[in-house]
């Protein structure tokens, strides 16, 4: 069925209280910053976020966070908004650090429904405390890693078409394309919406079938 095409506040209806977004974006680039405003005016809380990094401090995730709205965050790049750190100091949120390319597998794995894998990466380190931890037979360890879901993503693109059809612009692509397959409804904040067919199909990496509701910035 072809996407939804709504304004941002009544989208975002969709959020509930307690729910675990997806973001998209490294740094503010490719972050659905229209979308997480709506959620900040919509008075959601108790919300856990899965995004490469919190924003910046008052931009994007760091919004929610400052308000006092996220409860839980995973991660792989907190540093870019100090007021992630001070918050874990006081009690206010509870984080989880992930290597950023196991946080792209679990988010990966997450869409193609693999329920959880072992890689090498935070072997030995305290990123792997408490968790299991397997010798193959390649004779290295490994250390396993359980695969993200979300209830709701939000994602930014560049262009959609009237299905719902979306294309990004360079590296804002990053996480939005992986993190569209692994919630259970995807809102697109997008630039531009274009007539079906308008799109060069080599260029859409995410298909309208993952989209849900799609909002123009």
């Amino acid at each position: 069925m072809p996407a939804v095409f709504e304004d941002a506040d009544t989208a975002v209806i969709r959020v509930r209280d307690g729910d675990t977004l997806m973001c998209g974006g490294f740094g503010l680039a490719g972050a659905p910053v229209t979308l997480i405003d709506a959620v900040l005016r919509s008075g959601r809380r108790e919300l856990a976020v899965i995004s490469n990094n919190i924003g910046e401090p008052g931009k994007g995730l760091g919004v929610l966070l400052r308000e006092g709205r996220l409860r839980r965050a995973t991660s792989s790049y907190f540093t870019s908004n100090p007021e992630v750190a001070a918050a874990q100091r006081e009690g206010r949120i509870e984080v989880e650090l992930l290597p950023q390319g196991t946080m792209a597998e679990a988010i990966r794995a997450g869409g193609a429904g693999i329920p959880a894998f072992y890689t090498a990466t935070g072997v030995g380190t305290v990123l792997a405390e408490g968790k299991e931890t397997r010798v193959f037979a390649d004779g290295r360890e490994y250390v396993l890693e359980h695969a993200l879901h979300a209830d709701v993503a939000l994602i930014r693109a560049d262009r959609a078409d009237r299905l719902g059809n979306l294309t990004y612009r360079g590296t804002a692509r990053n996480f939005n394309p992986m993190m569209a397959t692994a919630a259970t409804v995807v809102i697109a904040e997008v630039n531009e919406i274009v007539a079906t067919g308008e799109l060069d199909p080599d260029t859409i990496h995410t298909s309208h079938l993952y989209v849900d509701v799609v909002v123009t910035r």
